[in-house]
């Protein structure tokens, strides 16, 4: 990344002030102020190791002043400052990948251990980030879990309540009130086992306790202003030196735990990074809340029509694994791909010369592959004349030929500058953009930072024009919140031969990851609803029940992914092709705003959908699903007595101009059941 310095000072006795545009980072004597139009973090310098001083939401005129002068970031017990810190502020310039952002760093030593600060703040988005660094030695990290609460006392003095600090703390905060209210969101991966992605806990904040999840929401039941925390990093149960929880919380005092590293990770010769920290803020509604935290998640990666928009034909998803793959088949299939209106063609595992092992033709391995020099270069006696032709006729068609690839899992990717140079050719020779990252395991610090190097060594070499779909089927993989600035998350594999496909299923783990994950950014599937129709007997949920029309809707608030072969479609299927061209018409523009799930959460037999909010303009998705009513109230994030009007833009539905209800909700009517409308709406 191209940056500007501004600015670079050892202290002590220093007053300087950075601020352009909306953002600002200021150092006056004891105090450090980070800020922009939205929101505003003072620190007490302490000598670089930072206390919060206030927390300020500009838009709705709230400061908190935090109640300890506790430092924020806490690693070893008795740890003091033993050097000069630094200050630095600087604009890293916008690029294909990210906007641009201000970036302030503050570095200080807690004896021979070297501690990074990097604060990240964008433009019009109430949220600061926090990225730490170490470097050095360390002798004691704090690594113990909190008491179970069962093994706790029962109280009779103040002393009682008192406990001990067990865990290093990635970030706190310490504010008044007895009345906070909290929502801990625990996310769930591993798709290939879990079909219930997302749990909510509410709860009403009380004396000390631990939760789960990447992300917390805290309301203050005075005022209804409040704050969210994200931790950036893989799911709860998949994170590195996982202590059983990500926060703290005891009132309005929150801290967030574990830094995803061991005291072993620590090296004298280079940076590691821990997990990562957002402080965001919001007032009044639910509603302010999400859109804060998606102003924030939209920054990480620039959403580009050119880039990331696709809908996507792969060519496993209908079991053929790899027998069929060759030049043959797959100019086959971008003939059929074409007729669809697909805009991607993915030829998954089977197009490389090793042999991987799920291979349908010769059981292969992910051990070893270098071993074989030729392994990621195409299968000469499937492509005798290379990848060339397909991405010629790819070309030809208008659709963009992208692959599979496994990267060296063994020995924490210590393989990874082989694996990255592999990629790099194929961009070269082919000009293939776009790959699909499977295979993923990341068991320790060291495969985490070689993962990086990995996907950075490939960037960097091919200008930011490669992105990667990140499976996040199996293993211990990135999740929802780490690893977002590389591409797009690949959800779920389902299959109709195993009846594991149903459409409402994937409805619901998108509408339920919809309103914590920016949808854009997650790869969802429909499938070939003929095949293996018997197999599903008298479901009345099973695919061949819904039109092909309504599958592709399902999949159209994500990046729809055509999770079959195309040559196995009967000619039937090929009527969605109207619904397709009419989708890429708006795709980019649905994107493009915060999008939420409204009404009930999908059951099969549920009134709901989603909404993409862009100011007083947007578009509303709706789904009737299996029910009887072919009208009925749906709540939506529309404001209550407001004027909307309402215009079809897909699917089956008449024009609406209405008054919003009491609790956001308008009537919608949709004649037949399993089927949906999008509307683009204006609030007058």
């Amino acid at each position: 990344m191209k940056r500007i310095l501004l600015i670079l000072i050892v202290l002590p006795i220093v007053q300087f002030v950075y601020s352009q545009a909306s953002c600002y980072s200021s150092l006056k004597n004891d105090t450090l102020t980070i800020g922009n139009n939205q929101i505003e973090r003072k620190f007490i310098w302490n000598i670089g190791n930072l206390i919060t001083y206030s927390l300020t939401d500009k838009i709705n005129k709230q400061q908190w002043q935090n109640q300890s002068r506790t430092p924020d970031f806490s690693i070893s017990k008795d740890a003091k400052v033993t050097a000069e810190p630094t200050y630095q502020s600087e604009w890293v310039k916008g690029s294909e990948i990210h906007p641009r952002y201000l970036q302030t760093t503050v570095a200080f030593s807690l004896g021979t251990l070297q501690v990074k600060r990097v604060y990240r703040i964008y433009e019009n988005s109430p949220a600061i980030a926090c990225d730490t660094y170490l470097k050095g030695s360390l002798d004691n990290l704090l690594s113990g879990k909190e008491a179970n609460q069962a093994d706790m006392k029962n109280i009779e003095f103040a002393e009682d309540m008192k406990s001990k600090q067990m865990s290093a703390v990635l970030d706190q905060i310490h504010l008044k009130g007895q009345h906070w209210s909290l929502n801990a969101v625990e996310f769930f991966d591993v798709t290939d086992w879990n079909n219930n992605l997302v749990s909510e806990r509410k709860i009403l904040s009380y004396r000390k306790s631990s939760y789960r999840g990447n992300l917390l929401f805290a309301t203050n039941g005075e005022n209804d202003n409040g704050f969210f925390i994200l931790k950036e990093a893989p799911c709860s149960g998949v994170q590195l030196a996982y202590q059983g929880s990500e926060c703290s919380v005891e009132f309005g005092n929150i801290t967030v735990n574990g830094l995803g590293i061991a005291g072993g990770d620590i090296k004298p010769e280079a940076w590691v990074k821990t997990y990562g920290c957002v402080i965001g803020v919001y007032g009044k509604s639910e509603l302010n809340g999400l859109i804060a935290l998606h102003s924030y998640q939209k920054n990480i990666r620039k959403l580009t029509s050119d880039r990331d928009e696709m809908i996507m034909m792969n060519t496993w998803g209908d079991r053929s694994q790899d027998s069929k793959v060759n030049e043959k088949f797959c100019l086959q299939e971008l003939e059929c791909a074409a007729r669809l209106g697909i805009t991607h063609f993915q030829i998954d595992d089977g197009w490389q010369s090793g042999k991987s092992p799920n291979s349908a033709v010769a059981r292969g391995t992910f051990t070893g592959i270098w071993s074989n020099k030729d392994y990621w270069k195409p299968d000469i006696l499937k492509y005798p004349r290379g990848l060339a032709p397909v991405v010629e006729k790819g070309r030809k068609l208008g659709i963009e030929i992208c692959l599979w690839f496994n990267p060296s899992v063994q020995n924490d990717f210590a393989d990874w500058e082989k694996d990255a140079q592999a990629l790099i050719g194929l961009y070269k020779t082919y000009g293939i953009r776009i790959f699909k990252i499977d295979g993923l395991t990341i068991p320790s610090k060291l495969a985490e930072v070689n993962l990086r190097n990995l996907f950075d060594k490939v960037l960097a070499e091919t200008n930011n024009k490669v992105s990667f779909n990140l499976d996040a089927t199996a293993s211990r993989r990135g999740g929802y919140h780490m690893l977002n600035e590389y591409g797009n998350v690949f959800l779920e594999n389902r299959y109709t031969d195993w009846q594991n496909y149903y459409p409402y299923w994937t409805l619901r783990n998108l509408w339920q990851l919809s309103k914590y994950v920016p949808a854009e950014k997650l790869q969802i599937e429909f499938l070939n609803k003929w095949r293996n129709a018997k197999k599903y007997g008298e479901d009345q949920f099973a695919p061949a029940r819904y039109s092909f029309e309504y599958l592709f809707a399902t999949a159209m608030t994500g990046q729809p992914l055509a999770w079959f072969e195309g040559t196995n479609l009967p000619e039937e299927a090929f009527k969605v092709q109207k619904l397709i061209s009419d989708y890429k018409k708006v795709q980019h523009d649905f994107h493009s705003g915060v999008i939420l799930p409204i009404g009930d959460e999908p059951s099969g037999r549920s009134w709901t959908g989603f909404q993409s909010l862009n100011g007083n303009k947007g578009y509303l998705l709706f789904f009737r699903e299996n029910t009887p009513e072919d009208n009925a109230l749906v709540a939506t994030w529309l404001s209550r007595g407001a004027k909307v009007k309402c215009t079809p833009v897909l699917g089956n539905g008449k024009p609406i101009t209405t008054t919003v209800g009491e609790r956001g909700e308008i009537r919608i009517s949709i004649p037949a059941a399993n089927d949906f409308v999008m509307y683009r709406y204006d609030v007058k």
